[in-house]
């Protein structure tokens, strides 16, 4: 399984990078689009719509919220749609807490909705980075944020791992392969901190919002982990072999983003 992991994201990782520094911001709009689709389409069978007809319908409405973004973004100003995706996360947090006690987000109706509250806020957010000045930057310090906040989990889990961070959720995750994690994310921002020629401030909020980037990365490792495990399936689909699906590789992302563009517009680094 690591095997086939790992030559999955051989493949992945280079496709990430080149929609970074090889898409002009129309291109990777579009290839965004594209990744919310699919993510759609699984979402659909996560909130239990199982029947083509129901799956299509869901990635249809998807499809016309993300062609009125489109609109909307180069004549308003979205930012504020980041604020409530951050508010969501944290509710999220004590539905993943409190598992498998409470209902409030078990409803399909309801699990169909918040699809659409993680994965347009993650739209947005990923296209604000992209058309900012610093932008190919900013989308590789996030890439490298949650890939190594995942990276250093699963090596320091495995090494040191004893005590479980949300058994009921997700077994496999411990405390000591989120503290590896977090480890990685402080790197990760020391460095960037030097390439963005921060001040001494901003490197100590760098610091700060990197680790919590990488706090809510696996929450949202998590909510995904929780519908699924409601929904009695392991992966999302089968897409990508050794990995699940689409919504399995950007869990994180979905979550981290929003949280990630709100801080480095609040630290005037975007």
């Amino acid at each position: 399984m690591l095997k086939q992991r790992v030559i999955t994201a051989s493949i992945l990782a280079p496709l990430a990078l080149f929609g970074v520094f090889g898409l002009s911001l129309s291109s990777f709009m579009l290839a965004l689009d594209a990744v919310i689709i699919v993510a759609a389409w699984e979402w659909a069978n996560l909130s239990g719509y199982q029947s083509t007809v129901s799956r299509y319908s869901y990635v249809a409405l998807m499809a016309i919220a993300v062609g009125l973004l489109h609109v909307a973004y180069f004549q308003l100003a979205l930012d504020w749609l980041l604020i409530p995706a951050v508010v969501f996360w944290i509710v999220a947090l004590f539905w993943v807490m409190k598992y498998p006690q409470g209902d409030m987000w078990k409803d399909r109706v309801g699990q169909a909705a918040i699809g659409f509250v993680v994965l347009l806020p993650c739209w947005l957010a990923f296209v604000m980075l992209k058309a900012s000045s610093q932008g190919n930057l900013l989308l590789l310090f996030i890439f490298l944020l949650v890939w190594g906040a995942d990276i250093g989990a699963y090596f320091s889990g495995k090494r040191f791992g004893k005590n479980k961070l949300a058994p009921a959720v997700s077994p496999g995750k411990t405390r000591e392969g989120l503290y590896g994690g977090l480890a990685v994310c402080f790197i990760v921002a020391v460095v960037f901190s030097v390439l963005l020629s921060s001040s001494v401030f901003q490197f100590m909020m760098l610091i700060l919002l990197a680790l919590c980037v990488g706090l809510i990365s696996v929450l949202g490792d998590l909510f995904e982990s929780m519908l699924k495990r409601h929904r009695g399936i392991k992966d999302s689909s089968q897409l990508l072999p050794g990995h699940g699906g689409v919504l399995d590789r950007i869990d994180s992302l979905t979550a981290a983003a929003p949280l990630f563009v709100l801080g480095m517009h609040t630290l005037l680094l975007l």
